[in-house]
């Protein structure tokens, strides 16, 4: 199995630029919001008023690149692909932003439910996106979020195919990842949270849900990126989604007692 530091590295290097699902096995993965500082203590708050989708496990120093409480990190070259938006609509895709970087900026860091996947594959429980090589479906949802100044919206989801009679125990163990979004946000019929249709997600790719299995929604960081195109700020950045940044730090990792700087 490749470190966290090692594939890290082969990110920065230019080695590797797929997602991350699957990848360094055992530690806390991480969706990464940039803004400029004037909408930062309102993100924050919003972040604290909205948990489950939004676990923050780490911020910067207004200009410093760095999150030193997550590892050796480089915030302008440590993720395999970047989005850049500007009032709204995607403007490009990168692989890194330091041409971009500016002395006003704030990241925030989120953790994502590519942390708890391992523990769900050691207890022989398929994760199929992982299984088939492919990145995680993500849809949009009717839940709303609570909104903080012009930050608010609905939430996105992730979804697993999970075995009927597997539910409560998976339930059960990804509510110990509260920093990876923790317990599911919905389980069963799609249409109760405002999806039409499960086999067109819109982000990520389609998986097969078995006749003996029902699909299983969590919180997903990707409602910061879907929000923030709604409150159209004149720029902002995050990880392509599903490409996110590993961490050092262990996947059951009592977060609240980490720095946020």
């Amino acid at each position: 199995m490749v470190g966290a530091t090692s594939l890290r590295e082969a990110i920065r290097l230019g080695h590797y630029r797929g997602h991350t699902a699957g990848l360094a096995d055992g530690k806390l993965q991480a969706d990464v919001i940039i803004l400029p500082n004037s909408l930062a203590d309102d993100f924050l708050e919003y972040c604290m008023r909205n948990p489950k989708s939004l676990p923050l496990v780490g911020v910067n120093q207004v200009g410093n690149p760095s999150l030193p409480t997550l590892g050796e990190i480089d915030v302008r070259t440590d993720l395999p692909q970047y989005d850049v938006f500007h009032a709204g609509p995607r403007t490009w895709s990168r692989t890194d932003i330091i041409s971009l970087w500016r002395d006003d900026l704030v990241a925030f860091a989120l953790g994502g439910t590519f942390t708890f996947e391992h523990m769900l594959q050691q207890n022989r429980i398929e994760v199929r996106h992982v299984a088939m090589s492919q990145n995680v479906p993500l849809y949009r949802s009717s839940i709303r979020t609570q909104s903080v100044g012009v930050f608010g919206g609905y939430m996105v989801v992730s979804m697993r195919p999970i075995r009927k009679d597997l539910v409560d125990r998976v339930r059960a163990m990804t509510a110990r990842f509260p920093h990876a979004h923790g317990s599911p946000v919905h389980v069963g019929d799609p249409a109760e949270i405002g999806i039409d249709d499960v086999d067109s997600p819109d982000w990520g790719d389609a998986v097969d849900v078995h006749p003996d299995e029902t699909p299983v929604f969590w919180a997903s960081g990707l409602t910061a990126q879907s929000v923030l195109k709604c409150s159209t700020p004149e720029m902002f950045i995050t990880n392509t989604p599903g490409h996110m940044l590993i961490t050092d730090l262990d996947a059951d990792a009592d977060v609240g007692q980490i720095r946020l700087f």
